[in-house]
């Protein structure tokens, strides 16, 4: 059936002091950045135009009505049900989990982290003053599991208070499984670890798979973790700053909401989170729809013509993990190469911590015409090689 929804329309960004487009003014196609290419829905766009049309734009608070639409997006989409008095809005995850780390740790102590992984996790922890430990992935037969002989490891060492898991991760697209979280959560448990999931990209499953919540397996997983959502990567929101924390533990609340800089949502990015949530459900199904053919373009792409490289099949996100360690490059000849000869801007491999290196990230947020105009130009760029 014909979906309502032109996906296949490419947007002007240039122009528009777009962090992923405007940073450099050259032809080089951006690929990196995680906000996708696509106009939000229509209902998000004409929520933002009535707020503005007021015409005063002083300090907000978050509605009665968005803390529903989050309960019941939640609720329709992933089958958790969550108290509206959990959530604690911050004007970003990241934002969020900074905080978290002020309430959860003290300088000296160490944060688990599961590399390769989003490299903001590394700085905000250190910049915490605490110190990371590494349960690196295991990469074996295509695919990504975790190590949970070291994760027990890590989890018993002195000190060790938190651990940041990414579920969906980024960048190797793992939806990790109900066995999986549950195996990390007990260990967490027995070690007196809390966990913070960061669940981010938790709407952006493909259909083969499911999203679990961490926080939603049992009553003991939920008052050790915290949650971190927002519409941001969803929607396409993320330049209106806006996510939230499902903190059901009410001592860790109260302690996160004594803070100064988690206290609010933006005033718009409160409106477009309500609508987005509230009206955005059919929208986000007919774009799950366009990612996967995105992502069944490049794989077969890749093997039909550049063998060189192989994609990690993601089971979530817009943003593929492709294995480039048979160019026989180093990280600075791999970097290099995708920017002069095949002229992409790409997140490489190397800034994601151990494990990433030889591998590239690559957003696959954007028309379908984009997609293919830049694997035409790295098969023509390896085929000069």
């Amino acid at each position: 059936m014909k979906s309502d929804f032109n996906f296949d329309r490419a947007v002007e960004r240039r122009g528009t002091n777009s962090v992923k487009w405007d940073m450099r003014d050259d032809d080089v196609i951006p690929m990196w950045v995680a906000d996708m290419d696509f106009e939000s829905p229509r209902e998000v766009r004409d929520a933002i135009v009535e707020r503005a049309r007021h015409g005063v734009y002083g300090y907000t608070i978050e509605s009665a009505g968005l803390l529903k639409a989050v309960g019941d997006w939640v609720g329709r989409r992933h089958n958790w049900t969550i108290e509206q008095e959990w959530i604690a809005f911050t004007p970003g995850v990241m934002p969020g989990i900074r905080g978290l780390l002020q309430v959860l740790t003290r300088p000296g102590d160490k944060v688990i982290l599961q590399s390769p992984v989003y490299p903001p996790f590394f700085s905000v922890i250190r910049d915490s003053g605490c110190h990371v430990l590494n349960n690196q992935l295991k990469y074996e037969h295509s695919r990504y599991t975790m190590d949970f002989v070291d994760l027990e490891e890590k989890a018993k060492e002195p000190r060790t208070k938190a651990l940041i898991l990414c579920s969906p991760h980024n960048p190797v697209g793992r939806v990790w499984t109900r066995d999986e979280l549950t195996m990390l959560g007990n260990i967490c448990l027995e070690h007196g670890v809390v966990m913070i999931s960061d669940e981010i990209h938790s709407d952006l499953v493909y259909k083969e798979y499911k999203h679990i919540p961490l926080a939603s397996i049992c009553d003991e997983f939920r008052e050790n973790s915290i949650t971190c959502m927002a519409p941001s990567k969803t929607f396409n929101l993320a330049g209106l700053k806006t996510a939230c924390l499902v903190i059901p533990d009410s001592e860790v609340r109260r302690e996160f909401r004594s803070l100064i800089l988690p206290k609010q949502a933006t005033i718009f990015g409160g409106i477009a989170a309500e609508a987005a949530y509230t009206w955005g459900g059919k929208w986000l199904d007919a774009l799950l729809d366009y990612l996967q053919g995105n992502r069944q373009f490049l794989t077969g792409y890749l093997k039909e013509n550049i063998p060189q490289i192989e994609g990690v099949e993601a089971e979530g996100t817009y943003l593929v993990w492709l294995d480039c360690r048979k160019l026989g490059m180093d990280n600075e000849g791999l970097e290099r190469f995708m920017l002069d000869k095949a002229r992409l801007w790409v997140n490489q491999g190397y800034s994601f911590g151990s494990g990433g290196d030889g591998f590239i990230r690559m957003n696959i947020g954007c028309p379908r015409s984009i997609l293919e105009k830049a694997l035409m130009r790295l098969h023509g760029a390896i085929y000069n090689l």
